[in-house]
């Protein structure tokens, strides 16, 4: 019989040791022989890397310590995992419980089609277990780019169908080896928001596909670290709308994105200011216009041995 695949499940965490534990207990009950969890610690704080050598001696620890942001932090497990010749990368948020059944279901749908380059699951909120957060996300051209297809639903059934979708939230992202090595790394310019999306169009565009398994299921905690419509929040999707914009907007899209935000701000205004929180919508203008000027440098690179893979061919 064939070795089962290895799956690396890299797990990015920032300050969030409790959180961590729980995420990676609830990936530990994964019945997959090929299975290997990966732990990047993004610069905590927290103790968060002895307490995940305390309970999970298994566990493959990466620690940085400045806080490189999503990408980069991820691109630290996805340099380790190609380098070790995985043929899969599970990419996860460290505020997640998976189902038993999660891995095996997105393998089965990622298995149909050698071009299907990523697969995302059917998440719910993790503190109302019936309501739908994702089941594959939308890509828009208005004041903000990324819109998570049922949020807020109650399951019913509606979304009970595998499809392709524009893009598959970061928070779990099963991804096929040779899509990772065509795209490339993610994008660090983003630091936080949108830098999922911008993957999957680059891996969209190297000739790949993004779906939804909606039998695979996943609980998501919804960022509790991140916090609400809070001024750092705003600025920074303001920020990352504008780089998106700027990196694939057509002349009719960038009109799309510029008339949605010129009326987006005063309606937040109206709406914010009885709450005392106009902070947050001045902070998102801002941000926006910190991504309309930010640099753009060139992506991270792979190198030769991480594209080989250690073992490989």
């Amino acid at each position: 019989m064939a070795d089962p695949p290895r799956i690396a499940a890299i797990v990015l965490n920032y300050n969030g040791r409790e959180l961590t534990l729980l995420s990676l207990g609830s990936l530990a009950r994964i019945p997959h022989p090929g299975l290997a969890l990966v732990h990047v610690d993004n610069g905590s704080t927290d103790g968060s890397t002895a307490a995940v050598a305390a309970a999970f001696a298994g566990v493959h620890q990466i620690r940085t310590e400045p806080n490189l942001g999503i990408s980069g932090g991820l691109n630290l497990g996805i340099r380790w995992a190609l380098a070790e010749g995985f043929d899969w990368l599970m990419l996860l948020n460290n505020d997640i419980e998976a189902d038993p059944a999660l891995l095996d279901e997105l393998l089965a749908v990622a298995g149909r089609d050698p071009r299907i380059g990523c697969v995302g699951p059917k998440t719910y909120y993790h503190a109302d277990r019936a309501r739908l957060w994702s089941t594959g996300g939308r890509l828009l051209f208005r004041e903000t780019v990324t819109r998570e297809r049922g949020m807020g639903e109650l399951d019913r059934g509606q979304y009970d169908r595998d499809e392709a979708v524009a893009y598959v939230n970061g928070c779990c992202m099963l991804i096929r080896r040779e899509a990772m090595v065509a795209t490339g790394l993610w994008d660090p310019v983003y630091h936080v928001g949108v830098e999922d999306a911008d993957w999957c169009v680059r891996m969209r565009r190297a000739g790949f596909t993004c779906w939804y398994a909606h039998r695979a299921r996943l609980w998501h905690m919804v960022s509790p670290s991140v916090g609400g419509y809070t001024p750092g929040r705003t600025f920074r999707t303001g920020r990352s709308t504008a780089i998106f914009v700027r990196k694939y907007a057509r002349a009719a899209q960038w009109a799309s994105s510029l008339a949605w935000t010129a009326a987006a701000v005063p309606a937040a205004l109206l709406r914010e200011l009885p709450r005392r929180n106009t902070a947050a919508v001045t902070a998102k203008l801002r941000g926006t216009l910190a991504g309309l000027g930010a640099p753009l440098p060139p992506l991270p690179e792979l190198t030769d041995a991480e594209k080989r893979g250690r073992g490989r061919g």
